[in-house]
């Protein structure tokens, strides 16, 4: 089953007076990256938090936010005197050396003072942080249920979009190589009225040196090998959609290839229909790579 890299889920909980919020957030990247913003106080969070994610998520940018607070009466709050004790001197210090050079400050305000992290304390206290911890996790590990639910069903979308678009690389190949045994009479038309101009330029030229050149030019504007390794490339897409785990960058690497023998078929064709349906493969290898970028 592919996963896309695109993903939301949000869980609440409580536990010990204390209630939460997870929310977990996805978006295509190259490799893991991942982005917590736990409390630092809650012992053994970010390291659990980090290997939970890690064995569900082999590729993105990964948000995760916990939101914690007081379950209680919300008017339970108070001043953390100890807290406040260092911040009001170490305010005074501030203004008074702003002062010695020249610099007048605006005095702080009490809601701003009260703002600062640490100044009101809840009446809440945690006895046990591992239980909170253990409780915490377990209701992570239902949010990353919901994360990955939702990166599955993406990544079955894409995954249906991604066959549609190889189904038409295809058939633009096969039309590709119609249009190639099209395109034989009009180089031979082509040919011959070159070969009847180099005559009539240098009537002594050797008709051996001339047939090679013209076989050359032939050569050149071969493009059977380019329409051989589009349809290789698209049997090793699929085959890689039907692969196990994270193939996100193996499809990412085979869309450049691809690109590369639409290009390449383009520059040799010197046919317009050739042309066209070579534009319109690049057209839909574009389109496909922008899925692509998606895929975990």
């Amino acid at each position: 089953m592919r996963h896309s890299m695109t993903g939301f889920a949000a869980q609440s909980g409580e536990f010990a007076g204390m209630r939460w919020l997870w929310e977990v957030r996805g978006v295509n990247g190259k490799g893991l990256d991942l982005r917590l913003r736990l409390p630092e106080w809650i012992e053994g969070l970010e390291p659990a938090v980090r290997a939970a994610i890690g064995a569900r998520v082999a590729r993105g940018n990964v948000q995760v936010t916990l939101k914690l607070q007081s379950g209680g009466d919300e008017g339970a709050c108070d001043l953390d005197e100890a807290v406040l004790g260092r911040i009001l001197p170490a305010l005074r210090r501030i203004e008074a050396q702003a002062a010695a050079q020249g610099l007048v400050l605006r005095s702080s305000s009490a809601a701003e003072i009260i703002a600062l992290r640490g100044v009101l304390a809840t009446g809440t206290t945690v006895s046990d942080v591992a239980a909170l911890r253990e409780a915490l996790m377990a209701n992570f590990q239902s949010a990353m249920d919901q994360f990955a639910a939702m990166r599955e069903g993406e990544g079955a979308a894409l995954a249906t979009v991604l066959a549609a678009q190889l189904d038409e690389i295809s058939r633009l190949t096969r039309s590709a190589a119609e249009a190639v045994e099209a395109r034989r009479d009009d180089q031979a038309k082509k040919l011959a009225l070159a070969l009847a101009r180099v005559g009539d330029a240098a009537p002594g030229m050797d008709p051996t040196r001339v047939a090679q050149e013209l076989a050359l030019i032939a050569v050149k504007s071969d493009v059977t090998e380019e329409l051989d390794r589009l349809e290789a490339h698209v049997g090793a897409a699929r085959e890689l959609l039907a692969a196990e785990g994270a193939v996100g960058r193996k499809l990412d690497f085979l869309m450049q290839e691809f690109n590369r023998e639409a290009n390449t078929l383009c520059a040799k064709s010197a046919f317009a229909a050739l042309t066209q349906i070579g534009l319109t493969l690049k057209t839909v290898i574009d389109q496909m790579r922008e899925q692509v970028q998606n895929v975990e």
